[in-house]
């Protein structure tokens, strides 16, 4: 009597942990957004140096992200994976009470720094526990703590804002980093992976590997497609259409509701498809064409935000299978890839600030349909190619 293998259960509480810091740390930087004007009148500084702040974080973030992946690597990932959200809480509550702009500033680049230390371990610890096959679907749900931020972080933000302010908001995303620090001392297994680490040190040869480099290629371009969309959405409605503030609530809501959805079911995706990288690569084509229609047609607002949706949905049905691809490299080296993809993404976020605001200048919105089609086809090309590298 033969039996079947059934699959194994996912570490729920590890995911769950894992997405409340996913949550944290990136609402550590992107719920700052409704608070931009009240606080260059607090700081006595202008509204653009204060949006300057995204630039710092994303740098801070990059760096840490390469550095903390690393150090997973030799040192084992429960330390970072709870150091890092318990020092993104104290780095939040000093943000809360800095007395001027420079302070404000050198505590949300440290801020950005303990989330980018713990989004690349993280993402490599979910790898480790969970078999292959589950993967995609493991890191949709980790990767949905970061998408729920546009969804409920910002609005919830602007809500507890209006009454406590942005510091008192600041207290409250310590609150979130502290909880996700003890949900993680919790679910996050203890020395047995330092002490396999200490046995076999990490190779950087298979760490930067020409199949891992090439991914780290493609996943610049694909968050350059993403953040000229996230960026510059709301301000491409405001240009196009006149639409005001208040009305742009629920196209941003629409909007952020096709991320979370395609991160779910690029998750489901990822599992049932055995060529990952096909997956994704068809994805980020498609997302390309409706980033042509987007950005190029204009028939009315309703229809300029369902092809958001589209658009932003398809770049997000592709992700969870690009990491799940990447994430397939021994594990002795997985924390300090997975940390590089931390800095690679920072790298396509100011990418994406740069590019779209040259743009801006330039052609205007209507450059954005041809640049992000470009992009996305170039990051398909490259994920193609990659399937011909081995996995070391």
């Amino acid at each position: 009597m033969s039996t079947v293998a059934l699959p194994r259960a996912l570490p729920w509480a590890l995911i769950a942990a894992a997405c409340l810091g996913s949550f944290a740390a990136t609402s550590s930087g992107t719920t700052r957004a409704p608070f931009l004007l009240e606080m260059a009148h607090d700081l006595d500084v202008s509204m653009p140096l204060v949006a300057n702040l995204v630039s710092m974080t994303a740098t801070a973030w990059g760096i840490a992200s390469a550095l903390g992946g690393w150090l997973s690597d030799r040192l084992g990932r429960r330390p970072l994976l709870v150091a890092a959200p318990f020092a993104l809480a104290l780095a939040m509550v000093a943000q809360a009470f800095a007395g001027n702009f420079f302070w404000v500033a050198v505590w949300a680049s440290i801020a950005g720094g303990c989330a980018g230390a713990f989004t690349g371990v993280v993402f490599a610890e979910v790898s480790t526990r969970v078999p292959d096959a589950q993967r995609g679907r493991a890191l949709g749900w980790v990767m949905s703590g970061q998408s729920l931020t546009l969804v409920v972080g910002v609005p919830l933000a602007a809500a507890i804002g209006s009454l406590i302010g942005w510091r008192g908001w600041n207290i409250c995303v310590a609150g979130l980093a502290f909880a996700a620090c003890l949900s993680l001392f919790a679910t996050v297994s203890g020395s047995a992976r330092g002490a396999a680490t200490v046995a076999r040190r990490p190779s950087m040869r298979t760490a930067l590997s020409p199949r891992v480099m090439a991914l780290l290629g493609t996943g610049i371009a694909e968050r350059i497609c993403y953040g000229l969309a996230v960026v510059y959405f709301a301000t491409f409605l405001q240009a196009t259409y006149g639409l005001s503030l208040g009305e742009l609530a629920l196209p941003l809501a629409v909007f952020a509701l096709g991320n979370v959805g395609g991160t779910l079911l690029g998750g489901q995706l990822a599992d049932r498809r055995r060529d990952r990288l096909t997956t994704f690569a068809g994805a980020m084509a498609l997302s390309g064409i409706a980033a042509l229609a987007l950005f190029m047609w204009h028939p009315g607002p309703g229809v300029s935000v369902a092809l958001g949706f589209v658009y932003v949905l398809l770049n997000a049905l592709g992700r969870p299978s690009f990491m799940a691809a990447l994430a397939a490299v021994p594990d002795d080296v997985r924390g300090t890839v997975m940390g590089l993809n931390g800095t690679s993404a920072s790298l396509g976020w100011i990418g994406a600030a740069g590019l779209g605001a040259a743009m801006i200048g330039s052609v205007g919105f209507d450059g954005f349909g041809p640049l992000t089609a470009v992009l996305a086809l170039l990051g398909a090309a490259g994920a193609l190619l990659s399937r011909r590298t081995a996995v070391p």
